[in-house]
């Protein structure tokens, strides 16, 4: 006779055959885990992310970091091969995430980095440069 090795029991038996209860696997059971972010810090989080998740942004806000005075977005418009809508599309997605101010000059916006940044943010935009 053959041993089926799914059951343990063997082909042409006349017992029938008996499945073996296969162990629940306990939840967390192989490495310990860090408590989650709290839900608005982590909001938070996944929001600088989210606004950083473009590579024109991620661009925009590298030159922000480094510019000394605010950048008007006729400059942007200058660094990019991209039409000033959607520069200013852009720059409304950071401006959402409250990554950057913008002040009105006359015609233009002038944009630099939010001073009231979160130190989550603002410790993501220190990687940058």
């Amino acid at each position: 006779m053959v041993v089926n090795p799914y059951n343990r029991t063997m082909v042409g038996a006349t017992e029938t055959p008996t499945l073996d209860a296969i162990p629940l696997r306990v939840r967390g059971c192989c490495q310990p885990v860090a408590p989650r972010i709290p839900g608005p810090d982590a909001e938070e989080c996944a929001a600088v992310f989210r606004a950083l998740g473009d590579r024109t942004r991620l661009q925009m806000i590298h030159m922000l970091a480094e510019a000394t005075e605010p950048v008007c977005v006729c400059d942007f418009t200058a660094a990019f091969d991209l039409g000033q809508p959607t520069i200013s599309h852009h720059l409304a997605k950071l401006r959402d995430a409250r990554l950057i101010t913008s002040t009105r000059r006359g015609i233009w916006t002038f944009h630099q980095l939010n001073p009231a940044m979160s130190p989550a943010a603002r410790e993501v935009v220190a990687l940058l440069h």
